[in-house]
């Protein structure tokens, strides 16, 4: 099949199964629904695996033939193609693990969930795909529509519906700016077209309004990926969201906010008449070590798991970062093994959660202490994953890891540093959690005195049969995800794959060539290997993680500053408030701050 064919077709295929799902739901026993649900997500996958694996430049299909400058324009490199198989992959496995989660009856309700599912994945392969910015932002809020609905999925239960609110306002206002950074750039260059863009750019010096400009484009970006300051509303929505939707919402679609700045940094602002490379180099570098810093603390307070694991997905969102911000295809090359590991781990430890939320109703690390022994498998795939998350040698997390580690090494020494203190932290808090509750360690926390917690205790069931049986699918789909992470540090070829398509995707020439048309450039080789060095270093953070735990169980963490610390621990988690006012205020900040630093550099 061609590439004109396989790209309208892995976005077509998602579209179009949604409103059939929700029709077919109406005359369906809710096991139709799922099978046609999973068959249609299962198309979706061969669809762009048949294209990822062919994929050596930039696959283009314009559709109904219109030109560039007014049609609608799809265009995959690997890194794009390999995101929307990532997220093809996780709403495969997303919805083989809710087939029987939901205790939903026969009727029109039974279709209502996966058609909802393959709405999101239509919107995030889309976004993936697409080779204009309009469309870009279109396939964007089209995920985000069907993401809020998603978060409050249990409209029976209050806090569903405000987590779903708060996750709905914070990125509409977020949409809105770049919504209205698209104009300012259409208004200049009187293109949207990612490819025409940086050219139509380039014949206008830099200025304030590029600088708004660019900001307001990645704004909606920076807001769906949680980037700090604007992950606010993130754990929010993860605390209260049905656990197959964090799979999702953690597994993919943060790291589409990511993957969306660096191509709209590459192909548009990259040149002349945009951001100079190290004004955008030093500002998101500094982003991406705040996010990964703080991610990974407030990772570690939490005993709320759900939580826990969405601030372990900020920290990561802020490695993630940092390799984009290196500008060079060794470090996009690790970001891209990175995420699609990650992706894998973090949603096979939602699903891991969601076990004890059906066994026990409750994701409270405190509450549950010493409850999962029975759940021996459940209990060693939650270890591995927190080990996997540290970046433990021979998971793909490492591999993607070690990778980043080398090519931020070149560019800051010190850098390699925050990529082992946030996987040790991140991976520690799993690996605690993990100890205590499938195996009873140490003994049962006391509540920290003078201090509010958001435990998890008392969750609303996700599902209402009591007594039955685990679903096997509830265990299997965790494994099979896990050994995905594994095979991408394990086989070179997948590793090798994955890397393969980072220096198309920091080549802005070579993608223009391929849409615009003209002679492709040379594309840079990228290492896809480990090393001695990386090895060594994905073993002292999963140590480093392994210590903490241990630390934590046994006996209290104490730090050589430990009151100052704990007063600004404390502070952190305090602005951390709950209050969507709060939230639109630091998106407002953040928006203000990153024009500042960026107009006061270039």
């Amino acid at each position: 099949m061609t590439d004109a064919v396989l790209l309208p077709a892995a976005v077509a295929i998602p579209l179009l199964g949604a409103p059939l799902l929700a029709v077919a739901g109406r005359v369906l026993p809710r096991k139709g629904c799922d099978v046609l649900a999973t068959a249609a997500a299962a198309a979706d996958v061969v669809c762009l695996a048949l294209l990822w694996s062919h994929l050596h430049g930039v696959a283009v299909a314009r559709l109904a033939g219109w030109p560039v400058r007014i049609g609608v324009v799809l265009a995959a490199d690997r890194v794009g193609a390999g995101l929307a198989l990532l997220a093809a992959c996780l709403v495969l496995a997303v919805l083989a693990y809710s087939w029987r989660y939901f205790d939903e009856p026969s009727g029109e309700r039974a279709g209502l969930f996966p058609a909802m599912v393959l709405t999101f994945q239509a919107g995030m392969v889309g976004f993936a795909l697409t080779g204009d910015l309009f469309n870009a932002f279109v396939w964007f809020e089209l995920m985000g529509a069907a993401g809020y609905a998603l978060t409050g999925y249990r409209i029976e239960d209050p806090r569903p519906l405000q987590g779903a609110l708060t996750f709905g306002i914070v990125n509409s206002l977020a949409a809105y700016c770049s919504l209205l950074g698209i104009g300012l750039l259409y208004a200049r260059t009187g293109e949207l077209d990612l490819a025409a863009l940086g050219p139509a750019l380039a014949g206008h010096r830099a200025d304030l309004l590029t600088v708004t400009g660019f900001v307001l484009v990645v704004t909606a970006m920076l807001v769906k990926g949680a980037v700090v300051p604007f992950h606010f509303w993130l754990p929010d929505a993860h605390a209260v969201a049905p656990t197959p939707v964090c799979m999702l919402l953690s597994g993919v679609m943060v790291e589409l906010g990511v993957y969306g700045v660096g191509r709209v940094y590459w192909t548009v602002f990259s040149g002349p008449g945009g951001v100079p490379h190290e004004v955008f180099r030093h500002t998101f570098t500094a982003l991406g070590v705040l996010t990964a810093l703080v991610g990974a603390v407030m990772c570690w307070q939490q005993r709320h798991l759900k939580r826990m694991l969405a601030y372990s997905t900020v920290g990561h969102v802020g490695l993630f970062v940092v390799g984009i911000a290196l500008l060079g295809p060794d470090g996009a090359a690790g970001t891209a093994v990175y995420v699609a590991a990650h992706g894998c781990v973090k949603a096979a430890l939602f699903g891991l959660t969601g076990v004890l939320l059906d066994r026990y109703g409750s994701v409270d690390e405190h509450g549950l202490h010493g409850r999962g022994r029975a759940l021996r498998l459940p209990g060693v795939l939650f270890v591995l994953g927190a080990l996997a998350l540290a970046g433990l040698p021979p998971f793909g997390t490492g591999l993607g890891k070690a990778l980043g580690e080398a090519a931020a090494g070149c560019t800051q020494a010190w850098l390699p540093a925050v990529y082992v203190l946030t996987s040790a932290l991140t991976g520690g808090a799993v690996l605690r959690a993990a100890v205590r509750i499938f195996w009873g360690a140490g003994a049962v926390p006391a509540q920290r005195p003078g201090e509010e917690e958001t435990s998890g205790e008392g969750e609303e069931p996700e599902v209402r049969t009591p007594g039955r049986s685990l679903p096997p699918m509830m265990t299997a789909v965790p494994a099979v995800l896990l050994a995905l992470c594994a095979a991408v540090g394990c086989v070179p070829a997948v590793g090798r794959a994955i890397a393969g398509g980072a220096g198309v995707y920091t080549d802005p020439a070579a993608y223009r060539a391929a849409v615009l048309g003209g002679a492709a450039p040379a594309v840079a080789h990228v290492a896809s290997a480990w090393t001695g060095e990386g090895l060594l270093l994905g073993f002292v953070s999963a140590a480093g993680a392994a210590l903490l735990a241990w630390l934590a169980v046994r006996r209290p963490v104490r730090l050589p500053f430990h009151r100052a610390v704990r007063h600004a621990v404390t502070g952190l988690r305090r602005l951390h408030s709950g209050h969507l006012g709060d939230y639109v205020a630091w998106l407002t900040f953040g928006v203000a701050a990153l024009c500042v630093l960026i107009a006061a550099q270039t």
